[in-house]
C-alpha cells in the first residue's frame, strides 16, 4: 500500500499544494492502490510535501515519486507519446514548475490580503502570542525561496508579465486539444492542472488569476481535469468568477 503524505483540502481546492496534486493525480492515473493522509514537512525525507511511503520505502519530491512508481511497477504515464512528445512534455513541466508555479505562489503568499485570508490562517490554532511570529516566519521563508529562484527579485508588474508569458505558452500548446499531449491525460497534465487550479481558484484574487481567466481553453481544461479526477469536489469557476 502506498501512503501519500499531503497538505489536504483548502482554498477552494481539493488539495492545497499543486505538487501534492501532481502526485495524487499521477497515482490515480497509475491505478495503484494508495491512501492519502495529512503530512508534516519536518518528518518528510526531503523536508517537503509530497512524499510517499511505499511499503516502508520513503520517497520525497513529486518528480522522484513518479520515477519510483514507474520503475517499481513497470508503468509509463506517457504511454503512446513519441520521443519528441516526451521531450516537449518535460520542457513544459519545467516551465510550469520553475516559473509559473513561483509566479502564482508569489501572489498567494506575498500579497497581503491573500496571505491574511489563506496561509496565515494555518496558525489560528497556535497560542495567540506565537501566531504573528509564526505567520511572519512562514512568509519570510517563502519569500526567501521565491527570491532565490529569481522571481522575487522582480517588481510586481514584472512578475505578472512573466506569468502571463507562461499562460500564453500553455494556451498555445493546449489549443483545441482536450489535454496537453494526447487525447487522454499524461504525466505533465498532473502538474499543469495543479498549478492552474491553484491560480484560478476564486478563493484568491490576483492580476495573474484574471489573466488566466481570459484563456477559455485553460479554464475549460482545469474544469475537465477536475471533473475527471475530483468529481465530488465543488468547482464552479465560471459562476464564482
Amino acid at each position: 500500500m502506498i501512503t501519500l503524505y499531503a497538505m489536504g483540502a483548502g482554498f477552494g481546492l481539493p488539495e492545497l499544494s499543486p505538487y501534492v496534486t501532481k502526485t495524487e493525480v499521477q497515482l490515480m492515473m497509475s491505478g495503484l492502490k494508495h491512501q492519502k493522509v495529512l503530512g508534516n514537512r519536518e518528518t518528510a525525507p526531503k523536508n517537503q510535501l509530497p512524499w510517499i511511503d511505499d511499503d516502508g520505502e520513503r520517497v520525497g519530491d513529486s518528480t522522484f515519486i513518479r520515477a519510483h512508481i514507474e520503475r517499481k511497477y513497470d508503468l509509463d504515464l506517457d504511454a503512446g507519446l513519441s520521443t519528441r512528445d516526451r521531450a516537449q512534455a518535460w520542457a513544459i513541466e519545467r516551465m510550469i514548475e520553475n516559473q509559473l508555479g513561483w509566479t502564482s505562489g508569489y501572489f498567494r503568499f506575498m500579497d497581503a490580503a491573500n496571505f491574511a485570508k489563506g496561509p496565515a490562517r494555518w496558525f489560528d490554532g497556535a497560542p495567540e502570542e506565537m501566531r504573528e511570529t509564526l505567520r511572519q516566519g512562514l512568509r519570510d521563508a517563502v519569500f526567501a525561496n521565491i527570491r532565490a529562484v529569481g522571481v522575487g527579485r522582480h517588481s510586481r508588474g514584472e512578475i505578472v508579465w512573466l506569468g502571463t508569458l507562461s499562460l500564453r505558452a500553455l494556451d498555445e500548446i493546449l489549443g483545441e486539444k482536450p489535454y496537453l499531449m494526447a487525447d487522454h491525460p499524461t504525466g505533465v497534465d498532473a502538474i499543469a492542472f495543479g498549478v492552474l487550479a491553484g491560480l484560478l481558484t476564486p478563493f484568491f484574487d490576483s492580476p495573474l488569476r484574471r489573466e488566466a481567466e481570459r484563456h477559455d481553453n485553460l479554464v475549460a481544461y482545469v474544469e475537465r481535469m477536475m471533473d475527471r479526477f475530483y468529481p465530488a469536489h465543488p468547482w464552479r469557476l465560471r459562476e464564482a468568477a
